[in-house]
């Protein structure tokens, strides 16, 4: 399938689950007797946003050819989008309506920098590299004293997307489960949308669908997350319970990976902890530390 057409159906898939989410009354009309559809009917949507029926159920589609701006901003308004959303829903509609003979997606490898392995090695806080699909691409010792080790699953699963749903400890060590996976399938759905047609999406999206009802359920959702920032809760089997900001910080590279630093507020409880972490992990390596390549993996 040409690449145009995979944008305009993840385009129609994300109207079409904006358009369930909301009620009648949520947009100002009469709720009327048994409704046989899930939220808002096409029709009411296509009459909130000054466009025919017709052409709005063509969007839906995948078939609408290449929609105008002034079309877009009717039908983010009709859906009640918030600015997240609004840019979703626009980087997708601009890519769908790219001549298809355009300058194709790049794929190149994800790669990280020597001069980031290095800022690694220095830094005495948990941060690790990820790939624009979230996959872990390099870590550092305090990272792997709170998250756990990465070389120790296979290179395919070794993903924040695909630990947190096939880990069955994931939710023991997360008491904010739900909240994290909101956040990490908004982020995916994030990168998808830069390139559908991408092997490694496809296959981390049909791996996760097969084996997770969980992982079904909410990326039909098509919430989108551009996070850069936040505020995780970890329950570690020997520091306790960490409560840790994380920021995000792009490196080159367009798409490109990027540096996830957790931290914890000076001379708090969490800090403490992070310091905990940091003399058990001292202890157990006799004060060696690096930064290196994985080793030859094994499972768990």
């Amino acid at each position: 399938m040409a690449t145009d057409h995979l944008y305009a159906r993840e385009l129609g898939d994300f109207l079409r689950a904006r358009r369930s989410r909301l009620r009648p009354q949520d947009v100002g009309l009469e709720p009327g007797g048994r409704r046989k559809v899930t939220g808002l009917r096409r029709d009411e949507i296509a009459l909130l946003a000054g466009l025919s029926t017709d052409y709005y159920q063509r969007l839906e589609q995948g078939r609408g050819g290449r929609p105008s701006d002034d079309a877009l901003y009717a039908i983010a308004s009709a859906l009640d989008l918030d600015d997240e959303e609004r840019r979703h829903l626009f980087g997708l509609a601009r890519a769908a309506r790219r001549p298809a003979a355009s300058a194709p997606v790049r794929r190149g490898p994800e790669r990280v920098p020597d001069s980031t392995r290095r800022l690694l090695h220095v830094m005495a806080t948990p941060a690790l590299v990820l790939g624009r699909h979230l996959d872990v691409l390099a870590w550092n010792p305090m990272a792997e004293a709170l998250l756990g080790d990465p070389a120790t699953v296979p290179p395919a699963e070794r993903n924040m997307v695909v630990q947190l749903f096939r880990d069955p400890e994931a939710r023991l060590r997360c008491p904010d489960w739900e909240s994290l996976a909101l956040d990490y399938i908004g982020m995916l759905r994030a990168a998808v949308a830069e390139d559908p047609g991408h092997p490694r999406a496809t296959a981390l999206i049909g791996e996760l669908s097969i084996h997770s009802t969980d992982f079904r359920s909410l990326w039909a959702r098509h919430d989108v997350r551009e996070n850069v920032h936040g505020t995780k809760l970890f329950r570690h089997p020997e520091a306790g319970e960490i409560t840790l900001d994380w920021d995000s910080y792009p490196l080159p590279g367009n798409p490109g990976p990027v540096l996830l630093v957790y931290t914890a507020e000076p001379g708090s409880a969490d800090a403490e902890r992070l310091q905990l972490l940091a003399s058990l992990r001292a202890t157990r390596d006799h004060g060696t530390d690096a930064v290196t390549e994985p080793p030859p993996l094994r499972r768990r």
